[in-house]
């Protein structure tokens, strides 16, 4: 949807997304729009400029054209607006990848991705990718790499002993990823996700909640003010932990590889590869964040 007031008068452009026109062409009735947001896409508020006249400093806000409605669910509603009771607030919170919590969280530094070996052959077999640094084994998930991101306010201006608020506190993510490459599973490998929906691009999306079990979701308690454990600076709220199994098509073939990939050399071994990302957003504030990751599969 896109809200158009260039002309004087009030034009409200509403449009279905791909999956809203799935949805509602099912004709079964139970198509019901009972939620919706607002995003601010095109603003870049760097443009503010606080030292010109008064009543100018938001001009060039002002004046940024505005997208029209476009049905892409992928691409739209990055970045959501949000209303916040307490309007007290000088901080709003962030979500970022954890790397520093311990050699089994970082990425591969070479070609700055996480990569997930697909079978054996490739994540074990050949020494040259066994046990690397940002290689994590995605056919079988008993070894302790997995994905951590951290929320909370990253400002030292708020000290991390302070509690963050509860209005901004995350409880629940989405995690979305290409539902032909990969799926998920609990931080442990032990149980797999289940699936909320699967879009017409054929992303799979999963919602994980603090306090459910397996525990995806978990408060951050460590309120040590430097600590090379921690990402963020100041009040801490969840962490979200994670692993991901690739698809047995990627296992046992390389149709996919052949379709959306290419070859590189890794660590000396010869290897078909797919690049992606899996996307992180926080339900409350719509906070996201991608994460890079490159299927590997020896040839």
């Amino acid at each position: 949807m896109a809200f158009l007031d260039n002309s004087g008068d009030i034009i409200l452009d509403a449009v279905l997304t791909d999956t809203g026109r799935m949805r509602m062409a099912k004709g079964d009735g139970s198509f019901r729009i009972v939620h919706f947001a607002f995003g601010d896409e095109e603003i870049n508020y760097a443009n503010y400029t606080a030292v010109t006249s008064s009543g100018y400093e938001d001009l060039e806000i002002l004046q940024t054209p505005v997208l029209e409605a476009f049905t892409n669910n992928a691409s739209s509603m990055k970045s959501r607006l949000m209303t916040l009771a307490d309007t007290t607030h000088l901080y709003l919170p962030v979500v970022k990848l954890n790397e520093s919590y311990s050699n089994n969280h970082k990425r591969y530094s070479a070609d700055n991705v996480f990569i997930v070996a697909v079978d054996e052959d490739t994540a074990v077999t050949d020494a040259s990718l066994n046990n690397v640094t940002g290689i994590f084994n995605g056919w079988n998930l008993d070894d302790a790499k997995s994905f951590r991101l951290d929320q909370g306010i990253d400002n030292s201006a708020i000290s991390p002993t302070i509690p963050i608020d509860g209005d901004l506190t995350e409880t629940q993510y989405i995690i979305q990823m290409d539902n032909r490459l990969a799926s998920l599973y609990a931080p442990d490998g032990t149980s797999a996700a289940s699936v909320s929906f699967i879009d017409d691009d054929n992303v799979a999306s999963y919602y994980v909640t603090l306090s459910s079990n397996p525990s995806y979701v978990s408060s951050n308690t460590n309120a040590d003010v430097v600590t090379a454990l921690q990402v963020i600076q100041g009040s801490r709220g969840t962490t979200c932990e994670f692993k991901i199994k690739a698809s047995t098509n990627l296992q046992t073939s390389t149709y996919w590889f052949t379709r959306l990939g290419g070859t590189v050399t890794t660590e000396t071994v010869a290897c078909r590869y797919i690049d992606t990302f899996i996307r992180v957003t926080g339900q409350r504030t719509g906070y996201s964040v991608d994460i890079p990751v490159r299927f590997l599969k020896k040839v």
